[in-house]
C-alpha cells in the first residue's frame, strides 16, 4: 500500500511546468481523492492508508495539505530528489492516468466536479468519506 505523501509527490513528479502544467494544492488534494477512488475501484483495495475528508471546497486528505498549505493557492514546487521505486508499477500507471485524465483541469474545475460527485454531496462536512461509497460511485466509472 502507498503512503498519500508519495502519492502526492508522485503527481507533483509529474509536472511538467515548461509545458505551463501547475498544481496547487486544491488541484493535487482533487488529484489524490480521485486516485483513491479508482484505485478502490479497480483492485477493492484503498490506494493509501488515510482518510479522505469532505470540507467544504472538496474532499480533501489533511496530512497532505497541511504539508503544502505554506504555497497558498499558487504552485508547488516540484520536489527535488523524490525516488519513485517507493510504489509499484501497478500504482505509478494508475497515478499516470489519473493525471492524464484529470489534470489537464484546473483546480476550480475539479473542485467543482467533486461538489456534483455522490460521495462529497452524502458525506456531512469535515467528515471522512466512507471508502465503500467511493467504490461503489467510481466502479461506475470503469469498464470490468
Amino acid at each position: 500500500m502507498a503512503n498519500v505523501n508519495d502519492v502526492a509527490k508522485y503527481f507533483l513528479f509529474l509536472v511538467d511546468p515548461e509545458a505551463g502544467d501547475l498544481i496547487s494544492n486544491l488541484k493535487l488534494q482533487k488529484l489524490i481523492y480521485y486516485s483513491q477512488g479508482f484505485h478502490l475501484a479497480m483492485h477493492n483495495t484503498p490506494l493509501f492508508d488515510d482518510d479522505v475528508l469532505a470540507w467544504d471546497h472538496g474532499p480533501v486528505v489533511e496530512s497532505v495539505y497541511h504539508s503544502y498549505k505554506h504555497f497558498g493557492s499558487n504552485a508547488i514546487q516540484t520536489p527535488d530528489g523524490f525516488d519513485d521505486s517507493v510504489l509499484t508499477e501497478t500504482e505509478k500507471s494508475l497515478l499516470k492516468e489519473v493525471y492524464e485524465v484529470f489534470g489537464q483541469f484546473s483546480a476550480w474545475k475539479l473542485r467543482n466536479m467533486t461538489h456534483s460527485e455522490r460521495p462529497w454531496l452524502e458525506t456531512p462536512r469535515n467528515y471522512p468519506i466512507e471508502r465503500e461509497l467511493m467504490k461503489e460511485y467510481f466502479k461506475g466509472f470503469i469498464s470490468e
